[in-house]
């Protein structure tokens, strides 16, 4: 007997109410010791980021006063992917972005002036990861393989997910020029499951363990199954705020530096974060798996991505990782 999303897709939309709005820092508290300048001008900063449980690290960092203490005052922005962020950076409305490879990698190609500065999240080699594949327990969708035929959502088409996805099903025996896949915002995927609009949905958490929890089934972890400890975010910018102004892109980088590494080691306030921002009951944020919040990227990993979308005809070729990547 199929068990009902319906209470827990109420928890799912709640987390849209974010997509109107933006999260600023609030007063500091427990604030760790950092390197800016505490005399120095506090300059107002625009990062776009996804309303998913990764984006918990940068809210709790901002509470903690982190990016204060670089004199740095973050507007979160909420977006959808990496790549919708990119005309917002183009046109100076933001000056940073959280999100997927993908993104960046299309821009690269079009020498567009977009760079990756740092890491944000890697998924998780072994054991539980960040994301998966979910479908309903009666779907009759167990493992990649029988996603060929099939509709699957991703929030981004032709980006990290799809790629990984369609890897994961040919390494599995399946088909993966037959599965439809079908761009659905992660807080919709849960209700486009229960809809039957979609057969299986790639999500991260909070959504994933919702599906999961409501009876669902974990169909494959893509990224581990592919590329395993692959970039699920990075912080990009343009090359032109590099050049024009590189103390603020040096102190964003040191300031995000430092939060990640204090989100790493202060897990209960990341959790307490995710529940705040996601609106989502404390005990659902504390079974949700994290990633590893890392400054430093693994550009050998992005290369295997990139190659692996130009194997699926995703890219028509990679991206110049020389220009591309300009670590902080």
């Amino acid at each position: 007997m199929k068990k009902s999303l319906a209470p827990l897709i109420v928890l799912a939309v709640a987390a849209l109410a974010l997509s109107g709005c933006s999260d600023s820092a609030a007063s500091p508290s427990a604030a760790p010791s950092g390197s800016g300048d505490a005399g120095g001008e506090t300059r107002a900063v625009r990062v776009a980021a996804l309303p998913i449980a990764e984006t918990g690290a940068l809210w709790a960092a901002i509470d903690a006063g982190i990016f204060a203490e670089h004199n740095l005052d973050i507007e979160v922005v909420p977006a959808q992917g990496g790549a919708q962020a990119i005309p917002a950076l183009l046109s100076g409305d933001i000056q940073f972005a959280i999100g997927q490879p993908f993104g960046p990698f299309r821009a690269d190609l079009q020498n567009l002036g977009i760079v990756m500065i740092g890491d944000y999240a890697d998924s998780i080699a072994d054991g539980p990861d960040v994301n998966a594949v979910v479908a309903l327990a009666d779907s009759g969708i167990t493992g990649p393989a029988d996603l060929a035929g099939k509709r699957v959502s991703v929030n981004s088409l032709g980006a990290a997910g799809d790629v990984t996805i369609m890897k994961a099903v040919h390494d599995a025996g399946g088909d993966p020029s037959t599965i439809q896949f079908v761009e659905v915002a992660f807080p919709d995927a849960p209700a486009q499951l229960e809809a039957g609009s979609i057969d299986a949905a790639w999500v991260p958490d909070p959504f994933m363990s919702m599906v999961v929890g409501g009876g669902g089934t974990k169909v494959v972890s893509p990224y581990q199954a592919t590329i395993p400890g692959l970039s699920v975010l990075t912080n990009i910018t343009t090359q032109k705020l590099l050049d024009e102004d590189p103390q603020l892109v040096a102190d964003y980088s040191a300031a995000m530096e430092e939060a990640l590494t204090w989100a790493s080691e202060n897990e209960q306030a990341v959790r307490d974060a995710i529940a705040t921002n996601l609106k989502i009951p404390a005990e659902a944020a504390a079974g949700i798996t994290l990633p590893s919040f890392t400054w430093d990227l693994d550009v050998d990993n992005l290369q295997k991505l990139a190659d692996t979308a130009v194997e699926f005809t995703v890219l028509d070729k990679a991206p110049d990782f020389d220009r591309l990547v300009q670590q902080q």
